[in-house]
């Protein structure tokens, strides 16, 4: 598909691209709208509402008919469409142009790896992190304004968004990243910037794979746990609890055929199960990260910290683009978190928004500055600090802990609770 993609002229390629980002602005805007929690009537592509006009060819042309749908403005408020169309606009010409970033300025590759010669040599790489990634980027576009209007990440996104990951990480290393090797730059995997050692091609690695897909498929079951009627009784009730579960079938289904996958991907070996590993430790760091996070910050606050969305968000995250871009995006959020609270500020005068958006916004980021936040500042500071970044991490978590439960006990003292 590469080799026929390439040579076409760059004029038609972006002409097809900016039709494409058409195409994922009309499925982001679907997704939107429809696989949210309170599923809403809005768009040419579901069904109307029962009081709304009927519904004509021209409303089904993407951009374009949003003007027309204008005129159910009395059924789901004023100006409704103008969102869902400014979506449409803007993927229409940010994908055609992130791709030129990607792949005709090599903009992703170390600095000193831009000469003409070396862009056209990295061509085919940088298409295959570019494919990647407009699955990506429209998941992340649907997951952000779902987030923005309901404070929830529907699993309908993220799950399949996860298994995908790691369906192209098995087909091409390449889907990752680079960073600056010594002689040219190299795809990032779970143990670079250290060389691959050989005990993670043998059960280490395979155990490790086996333990990260087994947590995050019990991480998308009930795992609430009733304690106070002992242990005998707490597991009693929370193995009943997860067959209860409507979907307790399908998440068995999920991990029988996923354990097999990568039973089959470890007794092949090679760059494919190091691909495959790289993205499994990627989505159990990313998604590890947010669920400590969570854990600690609702146990110090006595309330939810942060949805579990944000956990299997950062689990697909870190699957796309490995462990280390995810640790990245997740402290890179913050920055993102000023432009993105003083635009919803100033649109709607509210200032209290979801953390999802921040953490799409901090992957993009991440992308983007690769060579500076990951290749440059990130990769330099592990090769230094090693495993003392996990003991850092754990420390930090610590403080935040008491400092939130700090805040908590002020809070309710000054509230008289």
């Amino acid at each position: 598909m590469i080799n026929f993609w390439i040579p076409l002229p760059i004029e038609l390629r972006l002409v097809l691209l900016s039709l494409t980002g058409v195409l994922l602005g009309v499925i982001s805007n679907y997704a939107i709208y429809n696989l949210a929690w309170d599923r809403r009537p809005i768009g040419p592509w579901c069904r109307a509402h029962p009081d709304a006009p009927a519904r004509s060819i021209s409303d089904r042309i993407p951009i374009l008919g949003w003007l027309g749908m204008r005129r159910e403005n009395h059924l789901h408020g004023k100006g409704f469409w103008i969102r869902p169309m400014g979506i449409e606009v803007a993927m229409s010409i940010g994908i055609p142009a992130y791709y030129w970033y990607v792949t005709q300025t090599a903009s992703l590759l170390p600095i000193g790896f831009r000469a003409p010669k070396d862009i056209v040599a990295a061509e085919s790489w940088m298409t295959t992190v570019f494919a990647a990634h407009l699955v990506l980027i429209t998941i992340m576009v649907a997951a952000t304004f779902i987030d923005f209007d309901e404070r929830t990440i529907p699993d309908l996104l993220t799950i399949p968004g996860t298994i995908l990951a790691l369906i192209f990480s098995w087909c091409s290393i390449f889907i990752f990243l680079p960073w600056d090797a010594p002689n040219w730059p190299e795809p990032i995997t779970f143990a670079s910037p250290s060389p691959i050692a050989m005990d993670w091609l043998g059960p280490k690695g395979w155990w490790t794979a086996i333990l990260i897909w087994t947590g995050w498929c019990f991480a998308l079951a009930n795992r609430r746990v009733i304690l106070r009627h002992g242990l005998a009784k707490a597991v009693a009730y929370f193995v009943a609890s997860l067959v209860r579960r409507y979907n307790w079938q399908l998440l068995v289904a999920i991990w029988l055929a996923g354990s097999i996958a990568i039973r089959v991907a470890y007794s092949f070996g090679g760059i494919p199960w190091i691909s495959l590993l790289s993205s499994l430790v990627g989505l159990g760091v990313g998604g590890g990260v947010v669920w400590a996070i969570r854990i600690v910050g609702s146990v110090a606050m006595n309330r939810e910290a942060l949805g579990f969305g944000d956990v299997t968000l950062m689990a697909m995250v870190g699957a796309f683009i490995g462990w280390q871009g995810a640790v990245m995006a997740f402290f890179v959020s913050p920055i993102a978190a000023i432009a993105i609270v003083l635009v919803y500020f100033i649109l709607t005068r509210n200032a209290e928004i979801p953390f999802g958006p921040y953490l799409c916004a901090g992957t993009m980021l991440t992308i983007l500055w690769w060579d500076d936040f990951v290749s440059g500042w990130f990769v330099g500071n592990f090769a230094i600090l090693g495993q003392f970044m996990l003991w850092l991490f754990l420390a930090l978590l610590g403080m935040m802990g008491v400092m939130l439960y700090c805040y908590r006990v002020v809070s309710d003292r000054f509230r008289g609770e």
